[in-house]
């Protein structure tokens, strides 16, 4: 499968509400990505199956609005290699996951990372990883903060492996079970080290996922 991620567009939002429903089924209220999208701290990045278009009849997209903003930023993030207008995706794109952060101060906090079932295993959590912790770099962002279930340790190892440590524990955070949440963070994502193994890490997740398309469009 070639894949590719880039910000999250109005057209987006059914798919992505979608995916949303099907990974967090228990969460209440549901989120509201339209709400989203006008958020001024919110960002979001969408990861997309290049080999494969939803049919126009099936995504009904959301009325015209303007981007948060963010077009200076979308640029490589793989390889050194961009892709011009001419070369962009349909605005109908199969999504197969999203992931987003709210920034507070200096401090991007991720609300979510989540790829539809049929398409998990396959480095795409990673890669929207990637983009988020590479976009944070981009908004001048000093650390990425998140929580995540103390059960779920496939994603505390992929954080610990980009960098992040726990520092806290927030008991019963999750409410529909109660579940302690881990709160993790990073160091300064900006440093030399922290860039020079991000870039380490980029390269070994292209070259174990060969075909993937590593790159953020607009």
């Amino acid at each position: 499968m070639r894949c590719y991620v880039r910000l999250m567009r109005w057209e987006d939002v059914v798919q992505v509400t979608e995916i949303d429903r099907e990974a967090f089924p228990t969460m209440w209220p549901p989120a509201n990505y339209q709400h989203e999208l006008k958020n001024c701290l919110a960002h979001y990045v969408v990861a997309c199956d290049e080999d494969k278009k939803v049919e126009e009849t099936d995504v009904k997209a959301a009325p015209e609005k303007h981007s948060s903003g963010l077009a200076y930023w979308v640029k490589q993030l793989f390889n050194g290699r961009s892709l011009n207008s001419e070369t962009l995706p349909s605005t109908r794109e199969h999504i197969v996951g999203f992931a987003g952060f709210w920034i507070m101060a200096d401090e991007a906090h991720i609300t979510s990372i989540a790829v539809r079932e049929i398409y998990r295993r396959q480095g795409i959590a990673e890669l929207l990883l990637i983009a988020l912790i590479d976009l944070a770099a981009k908004l001048n962002t000093r650390i990425i903060t998140l929580e995540v279930r103390a059960s779920n340790v496939g994603a505390q190892n992929l954080y610990y492996k980009y960098g992040f440590n726990q520092v806290g524990l927030r008991r019963g955070y999750y409410m529909e079970d109660r579940e302690d949440g881990v709160l993790m963070s990073t160091e300064g994502i900006t440093s030399a080290a922290f860039q020079a193994r991000l870039q380490q890490l980029k390269q070994a997740h292209s070259q174990k996922w060969g075909t993937v398309l590593c790159e953020v469009v607009r």
